[in-house]
């Protein structure tokens, strides 16, 4: 029987350990030397803003007032700790799991080690569930206290609810007032165009999405021998199949739906990382931090 990559403390003290992924967390993932969307005063200019009552006159740009007569001040990048929001998908779908787990509770296993591993680099990071709409929401936050609150959160939650990715991306973009990197945990079981949609709203805010696809391997092999009992994540009522009729058919399908979200985040330079509930949870997220680390270097050395 397989063995679940269970969410407890030494699991977490063991990911937080590997020499791989604390230098990941330091130099690619969510270092305090990640340039940060946030305005400050640094000598990098960032945009204007419109001046209002109380701005220092010495951030005024003159040269602008001189050519428009419009009264700009200057804002500029600063370098700061990373803002990591996790969100994680709730709905219905994600209660299956063919394991000994769901997909859920790999989705709150992951969500976990990486708030483990934001907050032991005093970063800063917020958790938001979701079904077809935002269901909790633990606002971004630092320190041992927003850990304990996340991690109650996530092992107090139970999947239920229909799926709506694309709508709720869309929803919640603009108002994740913190920009920062959103990593986003669901089987993304949505219409592909939808869930672009809702990317590119996070993308415009500034953000940087990271989807995290857990899927179970069920879900990908298809590879049952007796009749199914399949229950419609949208519409009620459940159909008794024979799985080797639809096999093909559903291999094809779940192959061109994958495809379609790989092209989409390929063209948004986003990463999408498989995650598969048979694999060992610190194997997984080593296996993304060292090629996002890997990837950091190779930018550097360019």
């Amino acid at each position: 029987m397989p063995v679940a990559p269970a969410l407890d403390p030494a699991v977490l003290d063991r990911l937080s350990n590997l020499s791989l992924v604390a230098r990941t967390v330091v130099e690619g993932f969510m270092a305090g030397q990640h340039r940060s969307p946030h305005i400050g005063s640094s000598v990098e200019f960032a945009q204007h803003r419109e001046y209002a009552p109380g701005d220092e006159l010495r951030r005024v740009d003159w040269r602008v007032f001189a050519r428009s007569d419009r009264l700009v001040v200057k804002q500029y990048v600063e370098e700061t700790n990373l803002v990591c929001h996790l969100l994680v998908d709730a709905s219905e779908s994600m209660a299956y799991g063919s394991l000994d787990w769901t997909k859920f509770d790999y989705a709150r296993w992951c969500a976990a080690a990486i708030t483990h591993l934001v907050l032991m680099q005093r970063d800063t990071a917020g958790l938001v569930l979701f079904d077809e709409t935002h269901r909790t929401k633990v606002p971004p936050g630092n320190g041992a206290p927003q850990r304990k609150t996340i991690l109650s959160t996530l092992e107090g939650a139970v999947a239920s609810g229909p799926t709506r990715i694309g709508g709720v991306l869309d929803w919640i973009a603009p108002k994740l007032k913190k920009r920062g990197i959103v990593c986003i945990f669901s089987d993304l079981f949505d219409e592909p165009e939808k869930i672009a949609n809702g990317l590119r709203r996070l993308a415009h805010g500034g953000h940087e999405p990271i989807l995290f696809q857990v899927l179970d391997p069920q879900e990908l092999s298809f590879d049952f021998e007796s009749l199914l009992k399949l229950e419609g994540l949208e519409a009620s009522g459940t159909h008794k199949v024979d799985p080797r009729a639809i096999r093909a058919a559903y291999l094809e399908e779940i192959g061109n739906h994958n495809k379609t979200l790989a092209r989409i985040a390929r063209s948004m330079s986003i990463d999408l990382v498989p995650l598969r509930t048979s694999t060992g949870l610190d194997a997984a997220l080593s296996t993304y931090l060292a090629h996002r680390m890997a990837r950091a270097r190779g930018g550097r050395r360019s």
